[in-house]
């Protein structure tokens, strides 16, 4: 579990306990809309942040330095009488252990996330009751990116989250007319990403969030040959789930995250063979195939 893989790391900081479990970092940028006033975006900006990082999204105990590390990119595209057009971006990261560096875990980008806000209103989110289509997208997310961050931690661990996000998602169906809350042939909704990390047909991809993050990416730094060995075969373990479902949804959202990573753990430290890696990568994700030509050995 993240608990006991952080245990070495609490002595190095404060601890607060029964501290919230997000520590996210919301920009709104509104470049372009064509507002002189931009207190509104301001407001929002700090009732968002307010939000995600003083509400109670569970009701288990984080220390400080287990909380979940994320950032939301919000980009108001229109605005006219408190009515918001925007997207959202939706960036999350883990610790490595015996390490300085934070893995990169989740990078999507929502182009669905249109909502009404009135200066000031309050913000505040209720398991029981949807509220508004502001107020469930962010509470969506937050549940999803803490539910990937625990699979990384525990094999499984992030299925309690997904089932929360999952609540979200059938109060919204029932009271929001917003788009992106049900199935549709795009398969991109939050409908489709909640229901395939959920789903025994996508496993896999969350067997190698596990395999490749705490047997990977956390043994590096002991025995870098052993951790570039597993993350080498949890590209194959994803083959085996794009041969059954090609063009997944779940596998995008990885690749998106993971690329860069992946080209430098294996252009850095001891030499493996990387042959047979680049010529799995190229086959399940071409749309990066530059990136893995860069990777040297």
């Amino acid at each position: 579990m993240r608990k006991c893989f952080l245990l070495l790391l609490i002595i190095a900081f404060p601890l607060f306990v029964g501290a919230q479990e997000v520590n996210a970092v919301i920009t709104i940028n509104t470049d372009q809309v064509n507002q002189t006033n931009q207190q509104i975006f301001k407001t929002l900006e700090t009732s968002l942040t307010d939000l995600v990082n003083k509400t109670k999204w569970t009701n288990r105990t984080y220390k400080e330095v287990e909380k979940l590390n994320a950032r939301m990119f919000i980009t108001v595209t229109a605005y006219q009488n408190n009515s918001f057009t925007a997207t959202i971006q939706l960036q999350s990261s883990r610790p490595v252990f015996n390490t300085s560096y934070d893995s990169p875990v989740f990078n999507y980008k929502d182009n669905e996330f249109n909502f009404e806000y009135t200066e000031f209103q309050p913000l505040l989110f209720n398991p029981n009751v949807y509220q508004s289509n502001l107020v469930s997208v962010v509470a969506y997310y937050v549940y999803v990116m803490l539910g990937i961050d625990a699979d990384t931690f525990e094999l499984n661990g992030g299925t309690d989250f997904y089932k929360q996000a999952q609540t979200v998602v059938t109060q919204a169906q029932g009271g929001s007319s917003s788009s992106g809350w049900n199935q549709d042939t795009s398969e991109r909704t939050r409908f489709e990403l909640i229901d395939n990390l959920q789903s025994n047909t996508f496993k896999e991809y969350r067997v190698a969030m596990y395999n490749y993050h705490r047997k990977g990416l956390d043994v590096l730094a002991d025995n870098n040959s052993t951790g570039k060995q597993v993350i080498s075969g949890t590209m194959r373990l994803i083959e085996t789930l794009i041969k059954r479902r090609p063009n997944a949804f779940l596998i995008q959202t990885f690749f998106d995250a993971k690329s860069e990573e992946i080209k430098n753990v294996f252009s850095d430290g001891p030499k493996v063979d990387v042959v047979q890696l680049k010529e799995t990568l190229n086959r399940i994700a071409p749309l990066y195939s530059s990136t893995w030509k860069e990777i040297e050995y």
